[in-house]
């Protein structure tokens, strides 16, 4: 069972991604800036678990980026919903996100030599995108406004957006015109 568990944890965070959102919607904000919360802990944890015990596998590997990337985008749409994100900024989450999937499974069928492994400015983005996202919605719990830090945190979730954008790209054509391996 011990063996199961950052996967297990992995779960969690989907289950909790579409409630977050919905806690959201719904003005309960308190409750999506818990569950947001435990998500982020349930992540730090599961990843602590599996390398500390080597409890990894295929499938958490595959498991715990797609939870983490459904609770951030269940996240966003919603608080695009209730208009504490701006569209512009989700849009620019979700393509990055759609084009970095489709580069993954392009160069899976074309059998490229291509690893899928998180770059440190993908990693950086998403550090940003949960302060923008944990912040938002900590004002929604405490019913406070905060528009010139919000635009601050949107300006600087887009360039490190754009930026992790640009370097799978070239991870992409570097393994896609050259064959070179990524890491």
């Amino acid at each position: 069972m011990m063996r199961h568990l950052p996967n297990l944890l992995s779960a969690l965070r989907l289950t909790l991604a579409p409630f977050a959102a919905w806690a959201v919607l719904n003005d309960h904000d308190s409750a999506a800036l818990a569950a947001f919360a435990a998500a982020g802990l349930s992540d730090l944890l599961d990843g602590w678990i599996a390398r500390r015990f080597g409890f990894t596998s295929i499938f958490g590997a595959w498991l715990d980026p797609i939870a983490d990337k459904l609770l951030m985008l269940f996240c966003f749409v919603a608080l695009l919903g209730v208009g504490a994100a701006p569209l512009w900024l989700v849009v620019l989450v979700l393509v990055r996100d759609l084009l970095v999937a489709a580069g993954v499974g392009l160069a899976w069928a074309l059998s490229l030599p291509f690893r899928m492994a998180p770059l440190g400015v993908g990693k950086a983005a998403t550090a940003i995108e949960i302060l923008y996202i944990g912040t938002a919605l900590l004002l929604l719990a405490l019913d406070r406004d905060a528009p010139k830090l919000m635009l601050a945190l949107a300006s600087t979730v887009s360039l490190f957006v754009v930026l992790s954008a640009l370097a799978y790209l070239y991870v992409f054509l570097r393994a896609l015109i050259f064959g070179q391996h990524t890491a």
